[in-house]
């Protein structure tokens, strides 16, 4: 009899731990207010040398990844040497300068 109690307690034990463990994995941890979803990857050196030929930029010498964005050096539709400063997620724009005109 005691054998028989013996093995009813520690089975009613053992799924009691077991059903906890598992009622306590399917209880979605809270994330704290200041976690942002992950950044979205960069675009591909061709996705920005796609981007920046749709966009008129011609003669598209140089393109570089410097602090997280890409550095371009191209030609812009009035024949002049730009450098841009474009997003690398989105493909944008951010900044150009002039560098000099070309002949």
């Amino acid at each position: 009899m005691q054998s028989t109690l013996h093995r009813f307690l520690v089975a009613t034990v053992a799924s009691t731990v077991l059903a906890g463990g598992a009622v306590q994995a399917q209880v979605p941890a809270t994330a704290p207010a200041a976690v942002q979803a992950p950044a979205a990857a960069p675009l591909t050196v061709r996705d920005i040398y796609d981007r920046m030929e749709a966009a008129g930029y011609r003669d598209i010498r140089e393109i570089e990844w410097d602090h997280g964005r890409y550095e371009v050096k191209a030609g812009n539709a009035q024949g002049e040497r730009v450098k841009l400063y474009v997003n690398a997620t989105t493909g944008a724009v951010e900044s150009s300068r002039v560098r000099g005109r070309r002949n």
